[in-house]
């Protein structure tokens, strides 16, 4: 326990919170916002991965680098949960309940927020999404505006459930599903009513058994954990309305060979797409050997000594606006000075200090493509002839040969090393020898490098998809065969791209459902 939550006098609060049917971008925003602050929380074992890697993500490290972050299971019948509830509530502590679904539409929880009432302990109830109705509409499902819907897992009224009116909507296991069907059918239901069985509902791993009443146990047997079932003449639209499981990358596990910090925009377009992105950094930021070079520079900025500073990397960018920190240094050290980068990625990390470019690529987002807009010196309107180019150590010399090529003298400065990341786990290992994924995405020759060294070169099987003609021509040489490449080198219309590709060879039936080892891989 924080010394924080032990010194609080207070009664603490009880916030019961409705994870939704799996997917975190359906949380709500005060559920959301609740689960990234809490301390301490209880959770029930079917709320999904995702929704529990954000309790306490906006909760601050103490001097040791530790979050105090107490998560538990709810252990034991509702009674003796809510006691425990209850007493930590009185100690001083918010306690953070998490549930899947939607709180109040299960019973058991019900009686725990019955308990908490009778303790007079302040409490919240925070919906989520009931199962019932998000997952039928990512099935692509149309329920219309009158469904039934029943838990089977418990005692069951069948004959009522049978004679129910519009399709019905069901909570059961694989070890349900025969006593269903046979129950259904016996009071009045057609053997041949159609019947959708979904599992992993609204993540990425979802999966959808179209069957009949007369085929649901054999259909769907193998389908494991919690099942919602939907019956009745609605389920024979899915296939027009079916949005979630039909999309290009759906199901895909795609290898991004970069860190966290920049894969960001690559991830989520991948999960708009419905593919699972795992980021494996190939590459390492280190802060250059002696940094006098960049001091140097730095005071070169101040003093007026370039009429240009050129951005090719976001890395590059951090590098010099860390120096500037040590320094005391803002923006506006960058007056009178003109700022060029390679690309919009990198264009962004400048604006978000402020100051916008004022020269990026109007073609391909390259040295080559920065180097056709980039005007040459003019002795007459150009008062200051050198231009800054801060990067990597291990950069090529294509950008600065051009630059003197159009008459500026150029400070070619190291902003930073780039080292070769440690190897991923040795599963990860296996899974790019072995085919385990779908496609791998390069941005730069030396993610294949690096990949290659740490990893070994992706199965022949993965399909291949490179930014730009110089990282297609790296990713060759290693003996890979490059399946896509964007007419832009940025990352956007890679991904788009990728989509593209998946989307034809769908089309084509050359592509076959996604395996089931993708499904290793955790939802986001």
């Amino acid at each position: 326990m924080s010394s924080s939550r032990a010194t609080k006098k207070q009664p603490g609060r009880i916030l019961f919170v409705g994870s939704g049917p799996g997917d975190p971008a359906l949380l709500t925003v005060r559920a959301r916002e609740v689960l990234e602050r809490a301390v301490l929380a209880f959770t029930d074992p079917d709320v999904d991965k995702g929704v529990l890697a954000l309790i306490g993500a906006a909760v601050e490290a103490d001097d040791e680098g530790n979050r105090p972050v107490d998560v538990r299971p709810a252990l034991g019948e509702p009674a003796e949960v809510a006691k425990t509830l209850i007493a930590e509530a009185r100690n001083g502590h918010d306690v953070v309940r998490v549930v899947a679904g939607d709180p109040l539409t299960t019973d058991s929880v019900i009686n725990e927020v019955n308990a908490v009432t009778r303790s007079h302990i302040v409490f919240e109830v925070l919906p989520g999404l009931p199962n019932g109705s998000a997952v039928p509409s990512y099935a692509g499902i149309a329920l219309g505006s009158g469904h039934t819907e029943a838990d089977v897992r418990g005692e069951v009224d069948w004959p009522a459930l049978a004679a129910a009116p519009g399709p019905l909507v069901l909570h059961a296991t694989s070890g349900h599903l025969a006593e269903t069907a046979s129950a259904l059918v016996e009071h009045g239901l057609a053997p041949q009513t159609p019947v959708a069985v979904t599992v992993r509902g609204t993540t990425r791993q979802q999966r959808t058994i179209e069957t009949t009443l007369a085929g649901l146990n054999n259909s769907a047997s193998e389908l494991m954990g919690s099942l919602v079932v939907t019956i009745g003449k609605e389920v024979d639209k899915r296939a027009k309305m079916s949005w979630w499981e039909s999309r290009a990358l759906y199901g895909w596990t795609v290898l991004v060979p970069r860190t966290k910090d920049q894969a960001g925009e690559m991830s989520e377009r991948l999960v708009t797409h419905g593919a699972i992105p795992m980021e494996v950094p190939t590459i390492a930021v280190e802060p250059p050997r002696s940094p006098a070079q960049m001091e140097r520079a730095v005071k070169g900025l101040v003093d007026g000594r370039y009429q240009w500073v050129v951005f090719t990397s976001t890395n590059a960018v951090r590098a010099v606006w860390e120096k500037f920190a040590e320094f005391g240094l803002d923006a506006r050290a960058f007056s009178g000075v003109k700022i060029a980068c390679v690309g919009e990625a990198t264009a962004e990390r400048v604006r978000s200090f402020g100051i916008n470019p004022e020269l990026v690529p109007s073609g391909e987002q390259s040295s080559e493509g920065l180097l056709a807009d980039f005007p040459p010196y003019d002795d007459v309107f150009d008062p200051v002839n050198r231009v800054l180019l801060p990067r990597a150590d291990i950069a090529t010399e294509t950008l600065a040969e051009g630059l003197r090529e159009r008459g500026w003298e150029i400070d070619d400065v190291t902003a930073y090393r780039t080292v070769r990341a440690s190897p991923p786990p040795a599963e990860t290992r296996e899974m790019i020898k072995t085919g385990g994924f779908d496609a791998v995405l390069f941005t730069s020759s030396s993610t294949v490098r690096n990949l290659v060294g740490i990893a070994g070169k992706p199965h022949a099987r993965t399909i291949v998809a490179c930014i730009g003609p110089k990282t297609a021509e790296t990713a060759i040489e290693f003996g890979l065969r490059v399946d896509v490449q964007p007419e832009l080198a940025q990352v956007g219309p890679l991904v788009e791209a990728l989509a593209e590709h998946a989307a034809r060879l769908r089309a084509e039936g050359l592509l076959p459902p996604p395996r089931k080892k993708s499904r290793r891989s955790s939802s986001r």
